[in-house]
């Protein structure tokens, strides 16, 4: 089977710039997803920006922990602090979130999702990676199961709980943040040299800095990571590494041809 590869944006609408810098990244890199925070100010504003990329696909990016929630604060207190916003601590959420809570303020961010934008996600992940806990992971593969799409796969332990549930999931999810841009242009070629056969999501975070991003502990690497992705020379090592790139939305039909 050649190498497909899946290139997924986190944190589509964190911010206006956010969202045009992974539309630029689909538009003139190889980014070929994202996924989107319902929860915050401008989502019509960045489904009318993402309307103008159809090939773009789009799934839900589960927030827990930053910003307001979607319900009301007072029906999710386990999840917010006394100004009525998620609390900016993923261990305190994966502790202490009570999970009647939590599954209604992701079945309120997945109606909000499908009133926006008149359709389901193709996929779900979570910001801060909160499904990697496993109290938080059942409730995500109950949603991913009610919507009967795919579930971001951290671990390939988590990628069998996916596939138990009849449910596709990616053979391998590479990416990550830190105090320096992790993808870079030589870390990119690197990667895509050794890619091997089987499905991949390479997770990355683009973007524009803007005045409002100041909030995210992840902010001038986003700028790093858009230029990278646009690399002439990451483009040439794509097309060698003969892989072929998909959304989430594709991943079903590529799986069952391999069987």
């Amino acid at each position: 089977m050649p190498p497909f590869l899946i290139v997924n944006a986190d944190d589509f609408n964190l911010t206006e710039g956010v969202s045009r810098g992974i539309l630029d990244a689909h538009r003139d890199g190889i980014v070929t997803s994202t996924t989107v925070m319902v929860n915050l100010p401008g989502l019509e504003r960045s489904r009318d920006l993402a309307g103008e990329f159809p090939r773009l696909g789009l799934g839900l990016h589960l927030n827990l922990t930053f910003g307001p929630p979607v319900l009301p604060p007072g029906r999710v207190p386990s999840l917010v602090d006394g100004n009525g916003r998620f609390v900016r601590d993923p261990a305190r959420v994966k502790a202490a979130g009570a999970p009647a809570e939590i599954r209604a303020e992701w079945a309120a961010q997945v109606e909000r999702f499908a009133g926006v934008f008149g359709r389901r996600p193709t996929h779900l992940d979570s910001h801060h990676h909160v499904h990697r806990h496993p109290r938080i992971l059942e409730m995500a593969l109950a949603l991913a199961e009610t919507l009967r799409v795919p579930l971001r796969a951290l671990t390939p332990e988590m990628a069998r709980r996916i596939r138990g549930c009849r449910l596709p999931a990616v053979d391998e999810m590479v990416g990550d943040v830190g105090p320096e841009a992790f993808w870079q242009p030589a870390r990119l070629v690197d990667f895509l040299r050794g890619l091997a056969g089987g499905v991949t999501e390479l997770m990355c975070h683009p973007g524009h800095v803007d005045d409002a991003l100041s909030a995210s502990s992840y902010c001038a690497q986003r700028e790093v990571e858009l230029r990278s992705l646009c690399d002439p020379r990451v483009k040439d090592a794509l097309a060698a590494a003969g892989a072929r790139c998909i959304t989430y939305g594709d991943l079903a039909a590529v799986l069952a041809s391999r069987q």
